[in-house]
């Protein structure tokens, strides 16, 4: 092996492989720039656990992947593709000499999920796991389980520039955590914070400008995205810079070789400001960068499992990706890093950024454990488990698309579409479009999703997919086209072709609904009514688009991209469809179904007849003659939302209801609850027999009410409700005097005079309850409330006598009620 200049990690590197010696795993913090990412695979090679195997290097992007292995092949005097290599997507370097692979970690997953045993790999290296992507959560589970179950000699080493190593550690049953000091030079902070009416994208390009005035060196300026990237562009071109400043931006989307040209090293005499996304967080060193510009922001996908869409959020960065831009002027030479923020601000950042597995779209993971034989996601070791409603979402989506079945297990649908190495839906779309021989107009769409849009300033200026189908067909030709994202859509579609095989068939651009329709089947958008821009998505959601865009008027489309946020989700790519396609490819997907509801406003029952696509009315009718099973329950449910009062009530079966809830109340086990709760609560028991051919209030009228409510009591119910609790008693006058049953005990309202003769209270129940006395004078007002006649006459009633004889003094009053003639006139009779 050559002598390597020194680098910090050197002195970490022993007791590394001393762990790697006497045990299988390791934990390796080191800051950016120690060295970790070239000087660690080429320091196992010459360990006697690796000779017969090669040592795999998993990297989170594809420009670190191909960058790290042109330096290490170049630190051993080789080109790529002998002892070291690499394997990205659309491109590979390696040989039957390589014995180290750097690799993305979506293709290591495709390696791991067609050789679980991992053949020929003597260790896995997992550099940069402090960003936490999917890919790289979910190949660390799946190697524990390897290293479980298979290899219990696989070397397993996660390698993080700011990750926490102890949880990681302990994940990996235990592994010795390695810490390396980092080399960095001094770099001082300037803070910038902006004004209060100053645009992000102004106040980044005034930075720039500023530091390229006071500082010497290339400018690195981290902004969230690509269109951020771009304003700044056009910003400090209309300047215009120095003449011996090179603008290159720098982000994920762009082609390898323009990537290439922004990590280049800039010309003799020359500058660079490089404008960059994340991606230059790590990893990477670009030559001659002292300067670093931060505009504290980045760019996060989230995703919603109650509406199954994600979004794009700008958030502020966590205080390890911030630290980690501020090093980056401090690889070569001592720098500095504008933070365009305040002071004050800055001590209330979060400390890391959450891992995508706990805010990312699961349908990817979903396919991967079920191509891996995972039904239950806990069978795994995670740093982080997935998030259950996420996951299931995923799986309601996998099943959608033929996936996986009704058991979580992956079909042979399902295998062909991981077998693809892209989304989910996008594989689903390419095998589809093979088997309606629409193979090429199928992979251009799924390039066409998976890659950056074509069109500058994308999708807000136009939605229809099939103008971007024009501009592959054109190669470009004329419109205001991204040439190099539009060379990157034709050779990931000529790739996806190759994988598929068979006929490519025509690309006919009306068949782009369709396609889109079978990857999106809830983003199937129907026009609202009226409202030109307005649909309904298959899914439930709300999404909408600019009145003006040519799609707006379209009766159907099927959407792409959609930004997921607020009631109606803007739309951002989509393509026309047909409602005879829709019918023909989701046949066993369409519903036919009679509706059947109370109308409220119109109080009558309303059926119509559906045929359903999801949430999706394809045909809607009135239906004049409805099932009789379907209209009751929605009569019911409009006596419900009418209240009682809708029943043809009258003074008989009120008082039936209150004698009934007077026992109910003494006795609930006996007794049933006759209330206006109780009622409505079981209407289908006891009123759901008189309704027949009720659709609508004015029939209600007809309903034998009275039949329905006593038809509640069985026969030894009434027998003794009418003999313990009756509607009327009489008194010694010969009177049937009503009893209100209304309160907690029962009321008799009768005329004192009426009582005469009578001496004790009368009672109900078998003599187990007495009768509440309302005493009314012969004007019919209460003079006295008792229980206890007896005692009434003994005490109060001389009283009550004097003060009613001098205000009735033509009735009679006699001393001595007990032997009195009842009356209920104002003389006695005879007198």
């Amino acid at each position: 092996m050559p002598d390597f200049p020194a680098l910090p990690i050197d002195e970490a590197l022993p007791a590394l492989l001393s762990a790697l010696n006497s045990g299988t795993t390791a934990v390796l913090q080191a800051p950016p720039g120690a060295g970790k990412t070239t000087r660690v695979p080429l320091a196992l090679l010459d360990q006697a656990w690796a000779a017969h195997g090669r040592i795999i290097m998993l990297e989170p992007r594809r420009l670190a992947a191909r960058g790290a292995a042109r330096r290490m092949a170049q630190m051993l005097g080789e080109e790529v593709g002998q002892t070291v290599g690499y394997r990205v997507r659309m491109d590979a370097r390696v040989s039957a000499t390589t014995r180290i692979e750097v690799v993305t970690e979506g293709i290591f997953l495709r390696r791991l999920q067609s050789d679980p045993s991992l053949d020929g790999v003597a260790a896995v290296l997992f550099d940069e796991f402090h960003e936490r992507s999917l890919d790289a959560d979910l190949a660390l589970a799946f190697c524990l389980q390897t290293r479980e179950l298979l290899r219990d000699d696989l070397r397993l080493v996660v390698m993080s520039a700011t990750l926490d190593g102890g949880p990681v550690a302990a994940l990996l049953g235990g592994a010795p955590l390695i810490t390396s000091e980092g080399r960095a030079f001094p770099v001082e902070t300037r803070w910038v914070e902006p004004g209060p009416t100053d645009r992000a994208d102004e106040h980044m390009a005034r930075t720039i400008r500023r530091a390229l005035a006071d500082e010497d060196g290339s400018v690195l300026a981290f902004l969230p995205g690509s269109g951020e990237i771009r304003r700044v562009e056009r910003l400090l071109a209309d300047g215009p810079l120095p003449a011996n400043v090179l603008l290159t931006p720098l982000y994920g989307d762009m082609s390898l070789e323009a990537q290439d040209i922004a990590i280049r090293p800039a010309p003799a005499g020359q500058r660079k400001v490089v404008l960059a996304t994340s991606i230059a967080e790590t990893s990477l060193t670009i030559e001659g960068i002292r300067i670093v510009i931060d505009s504290g922001l980045s760019r996060l996908q989230r995703f919603d499992p109650r509406s199954g869409m994600g979004r794009l959020e700008t958030v502020k960065s966590s205080r390890a990706s911030a630290d980690q831009r501020r090093g980056r002027a401090g690889r070569l030479s001592a720098g500095v890093c504008y933070r365009l923020w305040s002071e004050a601000s800055d001590r209330a950042l979060i400390p890391f950024t959450a891992a995508e597995i706990t805010r990312a779209d699961l349908t990817p993971l979903a396919l991967e454990l079920a191509q891996w034989g995972i039904i239950d996601a806990d069978e795994l070791s995670w740093l982080d488990s997935p998030p259950a409603a996420t996951l299931t979402q995923a799986r309601k989506l996998l099943q959608q698309l033929g996936a996986i079945d009704d058991a979580l297990r992956i079909t042979a649908h399902g295998k062909a579409m991981a077998g693809l190495g892209v989304h989910p839906r996008l594989a689903h779309l390419v095998l589809r479009g093979k088997e309606l021989g629409r193979t090429r107009l199928a992979c251009r769409i799924a390039a066409l999703i998976g890659e950056r849009d074509i069109l500058r300033g994308g999708g807000r200026r136009d939605a229809d997919l099939r103008t971007r189908l024009e501009h592959l067909d054109e190669r470009g030709r004329g419109g205001d086209v991204d040439r190099g994202a539009l060379h990157q859509v034709l050779e990931q579609a000529r790739q996806l072709e190759r994988q598929v095989g068979g006929p490519t068939g025509p690309v006919d651009h009306d068949d782009a609904g369709l396609l889109l329709a079978l990857a999106y089947p809830d983003r199937i958008g129907q026009r609202r009514a009226g409202a030109a821009g307005q649909f309904r998505l298959s899914g439930g959601r709300g999404a909408m688009l600019d009145p003006t865009d040519a799609l707006a008027a379209a009766d159907l489309l099927a959407v792409a991209d959609l930004d997921g946020q607020g009631r109606d989700a803007r739309i951002f790519l989509a393509a026309p469809v047909t409602q005879g396609a829709l019918e023909e490819a989701f046949a066993d997907d369409i519903r036919a179904e009679t509706e059947v509801v109370w109308d409220g406003r119109e109080q009558i029952v309303q059926a119509r007849r559906r045929r359903r696509l999801y949430e999706l009315s394809l045909k809607d009718e009135p239906l004049s003659n409805p099932p009789a099973d379907l209209v009751l329950p929605a009569m019911l449910e409009g006596v419900r939302a009418m209240g009682l009062s809708c029943l043809p009530w009258g003074k008989e079966l009120e008082g039936w209801r209150r004698r009934v809830n007077f026992l109910h109340r003494a006795s609930p086990d006996r007794w049933p609850d006759v209330s206006d709760d109780g009622l409505l609560a079981t209407l289908e028991d006891w009123l759901a027999p008189y309704l027949s051919g009720v659709t609508r209030r004015s029939h209600l009228d007809r309903v034998d009410l009275h039949s329905a409510l006593t038809g509640i009591l069985d026969w030894n119910q009434r027998q003794a409700m009418d003999a313990e609790i009756p509607t009327h008693l009489t008194v010694p006058t010969g009177n049937r005097i009503p009893i209100d049953y209304s309160g907690e005990e029962p009321v008799l309202a009768v005329r004192l005079q009426e009582l005469f003769g009578l001496a004790e209270t009368p009672r109900l129940g078998g003599g187990r309850i007495p009768v509440l006395l309302h005493l009314l004078s012969p004007a019919h007002r209460p003079v006295q409330v008792t229980r206890d006649l007896a005692g009434f006459w003994s005490g109060s009633y001389k009283d009550v006598k004097k003060e009613l004889a001098g205000r009735y003094p033509r009735h009679y009053w006699p001393d001595d009620p007990l032997i009195a003639e009842p009356t209920a006139r104002a003389k006695r009779r005879g007198t």
